[in-house]
């Protein structure tokens, strides 16, 4: 909650000098000018995006209805069970994670996010000292931030709307430097917890 105040407090104040800059410049019109055309491109990328997250939502709904979400939070399960020690196996929380990041190679954060606040939820409730993360919410935090990702919905989407010749090109190099990410910070958190005993 404070951390969403202090944003806000800086945003506000990153418009107030832009719009006090404008007037003492005699640049208002262009203030004016952006103004429309930001609104306009936004209505143009929520409505050329939206029937590609609706399609893939979709999808995923009738994934989890037929049990193929749950089959393949079973598949991932055995892997997270070496990353997350910690967790008890069986445990909601491996299922919960492994939702969130099937939905996230399919590029759907948005939906990923509920699957997200739920298997914190149920991390916390293992967590012995409430007022501190434990090591498998940072670990899960770090998979989540830096998730592989197999289908770019919404670059695939906004490179379209955008009139790229071939969108999507970039499907390879978003695995490639995705899965990079994803290993390298499960890596790095490996190595802190063991230097500081806790791993």
């Amino acid at each position: 909650m404070v951390e969403k105040f202090m944003v806000n407090k800086i945003w506000s104040f990153f418009i107030v000098v832009g719009i006090g800059f404008a007037l003492l410049t005699g640049q208002f019109e262009k203030i004016n000018q952006i103004f429309f055309e930001s609104t306009k491109v936004s209505f143009d990328l929520t409505m050329q995006i939206f029937p590609v997250i609706a399609l893939w939502l979709g999808i995923m709904n009738i994934a989890s209805v037929s049990g193929m979400l749950k089959r393949m939070s079973e598949i991932l399960s055995p892997f997270l069970g070496k990353i997350f020690p910690e967790i008890p196996r069986g445990h909601e929380s491996l299922s919960l994670i492994a939702s969130n990041i099937v939905i996230n190679m399919l590029g759907l954060g948005n939906s990923a996010t509920p699957f997200g606040l739920k298997a914190m939820q149920s991390l916390q409730e293992l967590n012995d000292k409430k007022d501190t993360a434990s090591n498998s919410m940072v670990t899960f935090l770090i998979i989540n931030t830096s998730g592989v990702t197999i289908i770019p919905t919404t670059v695939i989407t906004m490179r379209m709307m955008y009139g790229s010749a071939h969108p999507t090109e970039i499907v390879a190099a978003c695995i490639i430097s995705t899965l990079i990410s994803s290993l390298s910070g499960i890596f790095i958190d490996y190595i802190i917890r063991k230097r500081r005993g806790r791993a």
